[in-house]
C-alpha cells in the first residue's frame, strides 16, 4: 500500500501473552490451517504472519465512540485507516485474516515476484538472439523460484503489518466484524460505536458450477502460490489477466500449460487487436491456448484431473488453475442489520460517493466495484476519506483508470475503448502505430507491441489508449497524466523525449495526430506562402 507521511507514536496494542514452550507454535499452525496463503510454514511466512496476522495480538478496549470503523485491511483499508488517522481521527482497523488483503498475500506482490523470474529465465533462454552464449542453457529451479518470492513478500509486509497501524494509532483487532446496528459493529465479543464506518473487505476468486470440479480440488489465487512442486502439466480455466498471466508465467516454468477459455479469444475485454498480440507471445511460450471452448466436467483419474471439453476432447493435468471471476465478500457482516443493501454477485451497493444506503457507511475496493484493481481501492480510499470525514463532494466516476496485465509483453488500457466511444455516439479518430516503427523496441528486440490512442473526433483530446509492449505500464503513464490534466495529444507531440525510447511511440502518435491536421486546404495555403516567400 501507500506510505503515510502521518506518524503518531503510540505504544503497542495490549501487553503479549505470555506462553508456555511450545504453545507460539500451535498458534502459528492454527492459523496457518485456515490461511492457505500462509503455506508452507518456513520462516518466511512466519515472518509474513507474525507481521500481517500475528498470533500473540491482544485487541485493545474499544474506545468510546470512533469517528472510523474500517472492517477489512487490504489496501483500501489500510489507505482509508491510516489517511483517517492522520488527520487525528479516532480509528479502528478490523481484519479477520491477513492484513495486507489480496495484494500483499495473494495478488500483486506473489504474483509479480513470479512472473520476474519467469521473464528471467525467458531472457537467458533467448540469449542466443542477441549473439550471447550461455554454454549450459537455462534451467528453473522452481522452489527456489517460490522461496524466493516468500522472502520478498515477508519483506513487503511490515509496511501492512498490525503494529506499524497501531504505532499510527489506531486501534487494531484482530476478528471477525458484524455489524449489530446502523452504527455499531461487533468484533471480539465487544461493541465498537461509529460516526463513520467504511467497509473494505474485498474479494476472492469466484466459484464456476462445472460438475466434478469441487470435488477434484483446484488452485485459485489464494493457493496457487503455496506450492512447492511445479507441476508437470497444469490447466488454467479463464483467458483473463490472471489466467493469462499464469498461464505464461508456467509455462516458462516449464509446465504444460493448457489454457481454456469460453470466449473467441483471450482478454476478451481488450482491444482485439492488442489482444491477438498477447496470445501470439501465449503461443511462442508453448502455452496451448484453447478459445471457445465448452467444459462440461471435470474428474480426477489417479493422481490427474480431466476435463471434459464439449468437442468430446478432454485435457489431463496435475493442477487445475482457476482464474475467472471475482466474488465479494459480504458474507457474514451482518449487513441487513446494518441498513447496507448488497448482492452477493455485485457486492455493497454504493453511489457515486461510495456510500450506502446507509448513509453512515461508506464502502471502498473490491467489494463495490467493477474496477478490481489495487490502485483503484487506494484512490477509492481517499474519495471515502474525502467525503465521510469533510463533507466532500467527490465522485468515484470522476477517477481516470489505468490498468495492466503483466504477460510478456504488457497490455495496458486507459480510459475508453473505441467501442465504448461508439456506445456513447461519440465519433472517434483512432491513431495506431507500431512498435516496429520505434527504433529502441527494434534494438531490444521488443517490437512486437502497438499503441492505439482514441480521440474524440476533431480534436486532439484523448479519450482512451491500449498500449502492448513489454514495459506498458510504465508507459501508460504518460497518457494518463495528459488525461488528468486536460492535455491533448497535441501536447504530447511538443514534449521533447529522450532517444532512443520505446516511449518515444506516444510523442509518435501526436505527430500521426499532427499530420492529420494537414488537410488539402492547409496544405494549399502552405504552398501559397511558401511560393510567396521564394
Amino acid at each position: 500500500m501507500q506510505e503515510t507521511s502521518v506518524d503518531i507514536p503510540r505504544a503497542e496494542t495490549g501487553p503479549k501473552v505470555a506462553r508456555v514452550p511450545g504453545d507460539a507454535d500451535a498458534a502459528m499452525d492454527s492459523v496457518v490451517a485456515g490461511l492457505p496463503q500462509a503455506q508452507p510454514l518456513d520462516e518466511h511466512n512466519r515472518r509474513l504472519i507474525a507481521n500481517v496476522h500475528p498470533t500473540d495480538w491482544v485487541n485493545p478496549q474499544p474506545a468510546g465512540r470512533y469517528n472510523m470503523v474500517v472492517i477489512g485491511a487490504g489496501v483500501a483499508g489500510l489507505v482509508t485507516a491510516a489517511g483517517t488517522a492522520g488527520f487525528g481521527a479516532k480509528v479502528a482497523l478490523i481484519e479477520r485474516h491477513l492484513m495486507g488483503g489480496d495484494c500483499l498475500n495473494a495478488g500483486c506482490v506473489p504474483s509479480k515476484a513470479l512472473i520476474r523470474c519467469a521473464r528471467a529465465f525467458a531472457d537467458v533462454r533467448d540469449a542466443g538472439e542477441y549473439g550471447v552464449s550461455v554454454p549450459d542453457g537455462a534451467a528453473i529451479d522452481f522452489p527456489a523460484v517460490m522461496k524466493r518470492m516468500r522472502k520478498l513478500r515477508a519483506g513487503i509486509s511490515p509496511r501492512d503489518s498490525a503494529r506499524r497501524f497501531s504505532k499510527l494509532g489506531i486501534d487494531v483487532f484482530i476478528g471477525d466484524a458484524r455489524f449489530t446496528g446502523g452504527d455499531t459493529v461487533e468484533v471480539d465479543g465487544k461493541t465498537l460505536r461509529f460516526a463513520r464506518a467504511c467497509i473494505a473487505t474485498g474479494a476472492r476468486a469466484a466459484a464456476l458450477p462445472i460438475p466434478g470440479l469441487a470435488g477434484t480440488g483446484y488452485l485459485t489465487n489464494e493457493t496457487v502460490f503455496s506450492l512447492t512442486e511445479l507441476p508437470a502439466r497444469l490447466a488454467v480455466i479463464g483467458a483473463g489477466p490472471i489466467g493469462c498471466e499464469m498461464a505464461q508465467t508456467f509455462a516458462r516454468f516449464g509446465s504444460s500449460v493448457t489454457l481454456l477459455e469460453v470466449g473467441p479469444n483471450v482478454l476478451g475485454r481488450e482491444d482485439p487487436d492488442a489482444a491477438e498480440r498477447i496470445q501470439a507471445a501465449l503461443l511462442r511460450d508453448r502455452v496451448d491456448v484453447r478459445c471457445g471452448v465448452q467444459i462440461e466436467s471435470v474428474r480426477k483419474d489417479g493422481a490427474e484431473r480431466v476435463i471434459k471439453l464439449g468437442d468430446k476432447k478432454e485435457v489431463r493435468a496435475e493442477q487445475i488453475l482457476l482464474g475467472v471471476g471475482r466474488a465479494p465478500n459480504v458474507e457474514g457482516l451482518g449487513l441487513e442489520a446494518a441498513g447496507v443493501a448488497f448482492d452477493t454477485k455485485s457486492g455493497v451497493q454504493v453511489d457515486e460517493r461510495l456510500r450506502t444506503s446507509n448513509r453512515r457507511i461508506y464502502a471502498a475496493g473490491d467489494v463495490c466495484s467493477v474496477y478490481k484493481f489495487t490502485h483503484v481501492a487506494d484512490f477509492m480510499a481517499r474519495i471515502v476519506i474525502q467525503n465521510a470525514l469533510f463533507f466532500g463532494r467527490s465522485k468515484a466516476s470522476a477517477l481516470t483508470i489505468p490498468w495492466c496485465t503483466y504477460t510478456d509483453p504488457e497490455i495496458a488500457h486507459v480510459g475508453m475503448y473505441e467501442r465504448d466511444a461508439k456506445q456513447r455516439d461519440i465519433e472517434v479518430q483512432t491513431i495506431t502505430m507500431e512498435l516496429s516503427d520505434v527504433d529502441r523496441a527494434v534494438l531490444d528486440g521488443e517490437a512486437e507491441g502497438l499503441l492505439k490512442v482514441h480521440l474524440k473526433k476533431g480534436t486532439d483530446r484523448i479519450l482512451g489508449a491500449t498500449l502492448v509492449a513489454r514495459h506498458a505500464g510504465e508507459m501508460i503513464n504518460e497518457i494518463t497524466l495528459a488525461m488528468v490534466a486536460g492535455k491533448g495529444l497535441g501536447t504530447i507531440a511538443r514534449t521533447i523525449h529522450p532517444y532512443p525510447t520505446q516511449a518515444e511511440v506516444i510523442r509518435k502518435a501526436g505527430d500521426a495526430y499532427n499530420r492529420t491536421r494537414l488537410t488539402p486546404f492547409v496544405r494549399r495555403l502552405f504552398n501559397l506562402i511558401l511560393k510567396s516567400r521564394r
